[in-house]
């Protein structure tokens, strides 16, 4: 007879793991004073992602700017010229994109 703890081990595991990775990216962003936009990401669970990087790419995927969301996991930025995309990366394969005619207020 074979012990039951590794079949055990390994069903708590398995069960255990989409737990972890049941959280998604998001972003939002929308249009503030003076031709300002300011985007907000986190996890959908609420989680906060300080120091996540946020970047404004153009459609010829060139990087327009560059940056980090802050402690409130807010990052603000002027509009650039023509159409672009907001990309949160946090690593891992967990990425969350954002069109520019899908800010609010632009």
């Amino acid at each position: 007879m074979k012990p039951l703890y590794p079949t055990l081990l390994a069903s708590a595991l398995l069960l255990a793991t989409p737990a972890a990775f049941a959280h998604n990216a998001f972003v939002e962003c929308e249009a503030i004073a003076e031709g300002q936009i300011r985007c907000t990401g986190g996890l959908s669970n609420g989680s906060a992602a300080p120091d996540v990087t946020l970047d404004v790419i153009g459609y010829d995927e060139k990087v327009l700017v560059a940056g980090k969301l802050g402690a409130d996991s807010r990052f603000t930025f002027p509009r650039p010229d023509g159409e672009f995309y907001v990309l949160l990366d946090l690593g891992a394969g967990h990425t969350a994109e954002l069109d520019y005619k899908q800010i609010k207020g632009l």
